[in-house]
């Protein structure tokens, strides 16, 4: 595990219950652990080895989740992703394939086979591959958002 401080504002934000949402939707979707189980989630998952992202419900989502792989894949540092609507992360011609991806999500509750081409806040752009994407529910099916991990 890296030495990297899990950023402040994860260690408050765990307690509304949106992080651990986050791995418990993953694990009741795929039947398996987002990250390695250990005494601190927010940790396990600042520092897990794939990129990790989730956004809300809001009407122009926003994201509340990115770990450290994930702020180093898109150029940004805690503070300005957490103000980033998530649909920032396609470029302008390729908002609608992501909506399209989005959509798919919403209905079939996740899906482990989407590849395609991101940009980071520098403009770099990146391809993501088998990336996972799934649908952060809580025990009584309402939805606080979607998440996604992948690979560099």
């Amino acid at each position: 595990m890296s030495a990297d401080p899990v950023p402040e504002h994860y260690r408050a934000a765990a307690a509304d219950g949106r992080i651990a949402l986050v791995a418990e939707s993953f694990e009741r979707f795929l039947g398996r652990p987002l990250v390695e189980p250990g005494d601190d989630l927010v940790a396990s998952m600042w520092h897990a080895p794939a990129a990790i992202l989730a956004h809300g419900t809001e009407p122009d989502p926003i994201f509340f989740f990115a770990n450290a792989r994930a702020l180093a894949a898109f150029d940004y540092d805690v503070e300005t992703i957490l103000r980033t609507p998530s649909r920032l992360s396609a470029e302008a011609s390729l908002r609608e394939e992501r909506q399209a991806l989005l959509d798919r999500v919403t209905r079939e509750g996740f899906i482990d086979d989407y590849s395609g081409v991101r940009i980071a806040s520098s403009g770099r752009r990146f391809t993501i591959e088998q990336a996972i994407v799934w649908n952060i529910l809580d025990e009584q099916g309402v939805r606080h958002g979607q998440a996604a991990t992948f690979t560099l």
